[in-house]
């Protein structure tokens, strides 16, 4: 008999637009002789499955099951494909494991974590070998003053972004003090993101990205890295989803040492942060001294054919149906 494999999409934010196109990819990846797939759109109207001739059927909340031509499709996993809210955030893995339905990503305490630029920053600061930016976090209550506030604990130029959210949306690099003010209503007015902001100090280095996952075995697997070289200010929203703006190069440049390095440093944030099924690692390599510089860690990586944990999978030397099949079969041991 298949596995009935719930391939969650959608989301209640600007996010949701990547999330159609990564779902998309996985669903024509997923091997349909071992899984029978059922596409889930999770949207502020409801929560739909819709079939290949455009049908909607709603999806029962009570149970997370689907009356189909008079049958009820209980499902064996949620494969979660769902960037932002409530599918990175934690939010529908503490209603999956309410309904004990297992799933491919994180679990609900460790997403939340993680969507949180700043606490996760505070968890993870004392890995041997990861250095973090100097950095200010501002709730709403720090509004009137931010600019006094960061002026007093960081030097120029700055990252001000979102202290929650994802594809860089409401970030903005800072290099004279008369754009901060607008950088920072940038940030605290970015749609879902909770109107906290996290202001760092710039960090000069090689930019890159590394995935990361447990397989069938139990064993921590990392993918080759990916470096980001682009032709804008910074790796933001347009150079993300914008063709010919960024190179994208992957495996990265990088020496057997860089490699093993960062490799002990992914498994231990992995470890550190409680991680499950795969995530993805931004971090620079700073210039002057080759440290390792930690940006954020991404618990529902985007997963187009161009996107950064594909081409990794790829380089790897493993297929992506695959890659795919090895997160469903770990997420139901």
């Amino acid at each position: 008999m298949k596995t009935k494999v719930a391939l969650i999409t959608g989301g209640y934010t600007g996010e949701a637009e990547v999330s159609y196109k990564s779902s998309q990819f996985v669903y024509s990846q997923l091997d349909k002789n071992k899984y029978d797939v059922y596409l889930i759109d999770i949207r502020t109207d409801g929560w739909f499955y819709k079939n290949e001739q455009g049908e909607q059927y709603t999806i029962q909340k009570e149970d997370f099951s689907l009356l189909l031509n008079g049958e009820t499709i209980r499902f064996d996993v949620a494969f979660i494909i769902l960037h932002g809210t409530p599918g990175e955030d934690g939010r529908l893995q503490g209603y999956f494991d309410m309904v004990n339905l297992p799933y491919t990503s994180c679990g609900a305490l460790t997403s939340a974590l993680t969507m949180n630029k700043g606490y996760t920053k505070a968890i993870i600061q004392d890995i041997p070998e990861l250095h973090v930016a100097n950095s200010v976090l501002l709730f709403e209550n720090h509004r009137k003053n931010a600019v006094q506030l960061v002026q007093e604990k960081l030097t120029l130029p700055y990252f001000v972004k979102p202290n929650a959210g994802g594809s860089s949306i409401g970030m903005s690099k800072v290099k004279i003090m008369d754009d901060l003010q607008e950088a920072l209503g940038k940030a605290y007015d970015a749609e879902n993101t909770g109107k906290q902001v996290l202001v760092e100090e710039f960090v000069s280095g090689r930019e890159f990205s590394q995935g990361v996952f447990r397989n069938t075995k139990g064993e921590l697997v990392v993918l080759p890295a990916t470096e980001v070289k682009t032709t804008r200010e910074f790796f933001d929203f347009e150079a993300k989803y914008i063709p010919g703006s960024t190179e994208e190069i992957t495996p990265a440049d990088l020496t057997a040492e860089q490699q093993e390095r960062a490799a002990r440093i992914i498994k231990e944030i992995y470890i550190r942060l409680n991680c499950k099924g795969m995530v993805r690692v931004d971090f620079f390599l700073e210039n002057d001294t080759d440290n390792f510089f930690f940006i954020e860690i991404n618990t529902i990586p985007g997963q187009t054919a161009q996107s950064f944990i594909p081409q990794q999978v790829r380089a790897f030397g493993m297929k992506e149906s695959d890659f795919y099949g090895e997160l469903i079969e770990a997420a139901l041991i």
